[in-house]
């Protein structure tokens, strides 16, 4: 896949722009990241309080919590700092590369973060184990025909085999969780409206306030419908209508198209926003699930993420793959 380099075009500050990271809701009342002391939110000149500007969610903190960590949920300060510190060690391109690493980047390109700011042991707070709900009966069986049906094509038969990232369609999906690199947001808001532009694959949510209702069930889209509301200084997006091939990462299964999505942005500092999320499948997931991801404050500027939908290196990854077919490498056709 064609990725871009940090170095590309700058990306506007229009007034429909945003920062991403959802704040979700959550059952158990989650700790959130420290604010200042005293702090008083900003607010937009028309009163709604302001969550512009750029943000970025990198962690380390992985999604689900850490067999080794069991029932905690919380680590001390000490315990970040040396976790920070082998994390960071094991992860450090710059020392050797990994077997079959070409070395196409180094340290100098990564942006992984650090444990989020409220120093949980994962992202996920709901259920209190940290993990994720087991699959329903409908999601074991729509996992296990994935399956099958990679087994039967490969994963090259067609460009819609490929992944949706590598195809330059979707990246991070709702909730949009971390990787390695370009995990920024560009947070805009009017009175009718908020924007959040994310960095990687340049996707914006254009998010209505005016209490118009969801689009009908029978438009699907990639990153869903989304409806926001203030309940106070938070403000609360819910998104339904996602395609049945709408992308969700690093979870146990595929969404299906019953996807339902609530965030919550909270401004608790002028360097951070908390971000919570519950996500609701019953075809997928035996029960919701929530988590919390801060956002926190950066001076920019933010790049253009230079991935493009239909991405021509796909018609070099067939042609490879139609290769090995025929030197009796690959599926047989």
């Amino acid at each position: 896949m064609i990725r871009a380099m940090r170095t590309g075009l700058r990306i506007g500050v229009p007034a429909l722009a945003v920062a991403a990271a959802l704040c979700l809701t959550a059952a158990p009342a989650p700790a959130q990241p420290a604010g200042d002391a005293g702090w008083t939110a900003p607010r937009t000149p028309w009163g709604d309080p302001d969550l512009q500007g750029l943000w970025n969610n990198a962690t380390t903190t992985p999604l689900q919590r850490p067999e080794e960590f069991g029932e905690k949920a919380f680590l001390s300060d000490q315990e970040v700092a040396e976790r920070d510190l082998v994390v960071g060690e094991a992860r450090n391109t710059d020392r050797e590369p990994r077997p079959g690493d070409p070395g196409t980047y180094n340290e100098f390109w990564w942006e992984r973060g650090r444990t989020v700011a409220n120093n949980r042991t994962s992202l996920i707070f709901d259920p209190s184990d940290g993990r994720l709900p087991a699959l329903s009966p409908d999601g074991e069986r729509r996992v296990a025909a994935a399956a099958a049906q990679r087994r039967q094509r490969g994963e090259y038969d067609s460009w819609t085999d490929r992944p949706l990232a590598e195809r330059c369609i979707i990246y991070r999906g709702i909730p949009g969780f971390p990787t390695g690199y370009n995990n920024n947001y560009h947070i805009a808001q009017t009175p009718d409206h908020v924007a959040i532009l994310q960095e990687h694959i340049h996707e914006v949510r254009l998010i209505p306030l005016d209490g118009r209702p969801h689009a009908g069930d029978g438009i699907r889209q990639w990153l869903g419908d989304s409806r926001g509301r203030w309940e106070g200084d938070t403000l609360v997006v819910e998104t339904r209508n996602f395609s049945e091939q709408s992308l969700l990462r690093n979870v146990n299964g595929d969404p299906s198209e019953s996807l339902h999505v609530i965030e919550r942005y909270t401004r608790v500092g002028p360097d951070m926003i908390d971000y919570e999320f519950t996500v609701t499948d019953p075809v997928t997931w035996t029960r919701p699930w929530s988590g919390s991801l801060p956002l926190t404050a950066f001076e920019g500027p933010m790049y253009e993420y230079a991935c493009h939908e239909g991405n021509y290196a796909l018609e070099n990854v067939l042609a490879g793959a139609r290769a090995q077919e025929r030197d009796g490498e690959g599926r047989s056709r």
